[in-house]
């Protein structure tokens, strides 16, 4: 790795003036594509933020900003983080709603392996398996008052199938919440900008109360990256109907 140096005035820079953006020398068979990547991870201020504070994502940073204007993570809630891996999101959401107290509980589940949070109840496996409503409900004790998911689908490289993949998977998270989550709860997802998106936002402006479109800072200005907060969960459960109906 080298950091280059400017030796005259040059894209506004006085003479002698130092360009501090770190640059990946390409080696062996690293692609162009992968030393951009790793050039943008270096001279990235969310990923030095991460590492300064001890969160395992620049990630957590998005659902940070995101609640510090929306408010949806309370004190004591229970919470569902699909797709959880590598944990950022689970760390911001036990410092609100006081985990290290004792106040709330939260179950990350993702296909890889996690690496132990303190309180969080990590399981491993595929979130969208037959057993994976129950199992979380009862690790909860009841219903969840959000689900989240920062997940996304491997990319292909094709922009309108990667919009698609994600799509689908976004919707699979929507069907997994209705087994899950309590009146008055509250869904937040990511999604990629497209039209493909028009009937997932009407399913969830159907089944909640406020839905919105949020862009936080921390998400890169190049990327078509949204978040879809749904909150006011009012779809009435089939289960919890059935049994009006009998009483």
């Amino acid at each position: 790795m080298s950091t280059g140096k400017s030796g005259g005035k040059t894209g506004g820079k006085p003479a002698g003036a130092r360009d501090m953006r770190v640059k990946v020398k390409k080696a062996g068979k690293l692609k162009h594509s992968s030393q951009l990547w790793l050039e943008r991870q270096l001279n990235d201020p969310y990923v030095k933020r991460a590492r300064e504070m001890g969160y395992r994502s620049r990630a957590a940073f998005k659902l940070e900003e995101m609640d510090d204007r929306y408010k949806f993570l309370k004190s004591g809630q229970r919470l569902v983080d699909l797709g959880c891996a590598p944990g950022g999101w689970c760390q911001i959401a036990a410092k609100r709603i006081g985990l290290e107290q004792g106040k709330g509980y939260i179950v990350g589940i993702d296909l890889l392996a996690v690496d132990p949070i303190p309180g969080v109840d990590l399981i491993q496996m595929d979130f969208m398996a037959d057993e994976a409503p129950a199992l979380l409900t009862e690790r909860l004790g009841g219903r969840a008052d959000g689900v989240m998911s920062d997940m996304a689908a491997n990319t292909t490289g094709h922009k309108k199938t990667d919009h698609l993949k994600i799509i689908a998977l976004a919707e699979a998270a929507v069907e997994f919440t209705h087994d899950v989550l309590a009146p008055g709860g509250f869904f937040l997802a990511k999604l990629f900008q497209g039209g493909e998106s028009a009937e997932l936002l009407a399913m969830l402006k159907r089944d909640f109360t406020t839905v919105r479109n949020v862009k936080p800072a921390a998400s890169r200005a190049d990327s078509s990256e949204l978040y879809v907060l749904a909150t006011g969960y009012r779809r009435k459960n089939t289960e919890d109907s059935g049994r009006d109906e009998a009483e």
